[in-house]
């Protein structure tokens, strides 16, 4: 069986008829792993004696007796607990430290009976765009193994592109699903803020990191939500949604009204990305939507705000590694205050290390007000422009990114550079709306991705809209993996 054919909803259907087992399919992309990922790096670890045993449990059971995506594998970014799993976010800070207890998401994926084939890499603690800020290794574009995937889910794109599994979760605390989603040509989807409880998660910056999934079709993507949301007591920002989410099923949009948000077709998003958008627009409307042009001044000032509440988040966040009580701990130390600086300056990475101190400093006296509660007021009128913009139409679009896939290297040394990588992508995180990328076409053969944002918990009508986009459109997800195929 081909890999990349084996789409989740594929692989439900072939367990279901008897046509695979668990094991088989567990080990059609365990071989994809190995034969791949020396050139791709996605994973972490790979966890090939656990899956095969959870693939053996599967198989082991009467048919009737299954949940209807048992057996199914998936793998998981690193940020996620997984109790008994290495799980690092992709820090050297916390390496060796194995959760006691499995994050909510992961316990809703375990109860369905999914099969976990390992961690995948991502950027340290969630910080960045293009997975170069792993302290283990850089994540390859399976399109372009001198391009960077995006980031910070930059390991579950490429997995997913790759056929390294037929879905995976991520998490998006700035478009951290949806840039890599674009930038490696598959489906990601950021949820509502709070559909998806963060138990578990490792936090970045709280009032924006929700978890979502990467898949390669749409319908993949809504059965993936409907796994893992759900409300949870454990998780006092945690809601669910208020509807359970069905397979998606539109085949036009008449009727239903797209606003194109002006201010991210400027100067920063590239002549062929704009091609790409413009055709999906035309694509749109000949599906039967009406598309007009729609201004949101505020988020020209989103990067700006999200620059300051989320590493005034972190510094926070991340003030609890310290070597006291869980990961690494440095061994040469005089007395506790030279402990806790050693540890941390061994343990984080650059990009982290300047979050935490442009955290602590708007934070600090006397800085506070114009910088942290500017950039909340800021915060502010980027959701009442959502809102506004929500009063004339159903859903907005954008490109996801303003760029293709950059070389990897290309902006290391210029963080302003890669920060305006998620340009399009972070407002929605600002306003906790749900927003997803679907693949829309290629520029300079590298993948293009369309932005639908919807207004809170509308996460059933934009599956419903990319359904149809992704039909019509019909973008092909198999990248060449150089040095493996032809």
């Amino acid at each position: 069986m081909d890999a990349f054919e084996l789409t989740a909803t594929r692989c439900r259907e072939l367990l279901a008829s008897g046509e695979a087992s668990s094991t088989e399919l567990t080990r059609i992309f365990l071989d994809r792993i190995a034969a791949t990922d020396e050139h791709v790096s996605a994973y972490l670890s790979v966890d090939t004696e656990g899956a095969l045993a959870q693939a053996g449990a599967v198989d082991a059971k009467d048919p009737a007796d299954r949940g209807p995506w048992e057996g199914v594998p998936i793998a998981l970014k690193d940020i996620l607990c997984v109790q008994g799993w290495e799980t690092t976010c992709g820090s050297r800070i916390l390496r060796g430290y194995r959760p006691p207890y499995d994050a909510t998401a992961v316990t809703r994926l375990r109860d369905a009976g999914l099969v976990f084939l390992g961690r995948l890499n991502m950027d340290e603690f969630a910080m960045g765009s293009s997975t170069e800020n792993s302290s283990y290794h850089v994540t390859r574009n399976p399109w372009d193994l001198d391009r960077v995937p995006g980031g910070s889910s930059g390991g579950s794109a490429a997995c997913v592109a790759a056929a390294q599994a037929p879905w995976a979760l991520g998490t998006d605390t700035g478009g951290s699903i949806r840039q890599p989603a674009s930038l490696c040509g598959v489906v990601g989807m950021k949820p509502t803020y709070g559909a998806v409880s963060r138990y578990g998660l490792v936090a970045f910056a709280s009032s924006l990191d929700q978890i979502g999934p990467l898949t390669r079709t749409v319908d993949d993507a809504a059965a993936l939500l409907s796994l893992v949301s759900a409300r949870d007591p454990r998780d006092s920002t945690s809601t669910g949604l208020p509807a359970p989410i069905v397979p998606p099923t539109a085949t036009d949009l008449t009727g239903r009204r797209f606003g194109i948000v002006s201010e991210y077709l400027g100067e920063a998003c590239e002549p062929g990305v704009r091609r790409v958008f413009a055709e999906t627009v035309k694509a749109i409307e000949a599906l039967g939507g009406e598309c007009e042009e729609v201004s949101l001044p505020s988020v020209q000032k989103g990067v700006a705000a999200y620059y300051i509440i989320a590493p005034a988040e972190a510094s926070s966040n991340l003030a609890r590694f310290d070597g006291v009580r869980y990961g690494h701990r440095t061994a040469h130390s005089e007395d506790l205050l030279e402990m806790y600086t050693r540890t941390r300056s061994e343990g984080f990475g650059p990009e982290v290390k300047r979050r935490i101190m442009i955290g602590t400093y708007v934070l600090s006296a006397g800085y506070y007000d114009a910088y942290y509660g500017q950039a909340q007021r800021t915060r502010t009128l980027i959701i009442r422009d959502f809102e506004q913009a929500f009063r004339r139409f159903d859903l907005l679009i954008s490109p996801t990114s303003p760029t293709v896939a950059f070389k990897i290297g290309e902006r290391t040394a210029d963080p302003l550079a890669m920060y305006l990588s998620d340009l399009c992508t972070i407002p929605v995180n600002l306003a906790g709306l749900p927003a997803m990328s679907v693949p829309a076409g290629f520029s300079e053969g590298l993948p293009v991705g369309l932005q639908i944002i919807g207004p809170h918990f509308s996460e059933q009508a934009l599956l419903e809209a990319a359904h149809a986009i992704e039909a019509r459109l019909a973008v092909p997800v198999r990248p060449q993996i150089a040095g493996v195929e032809s």
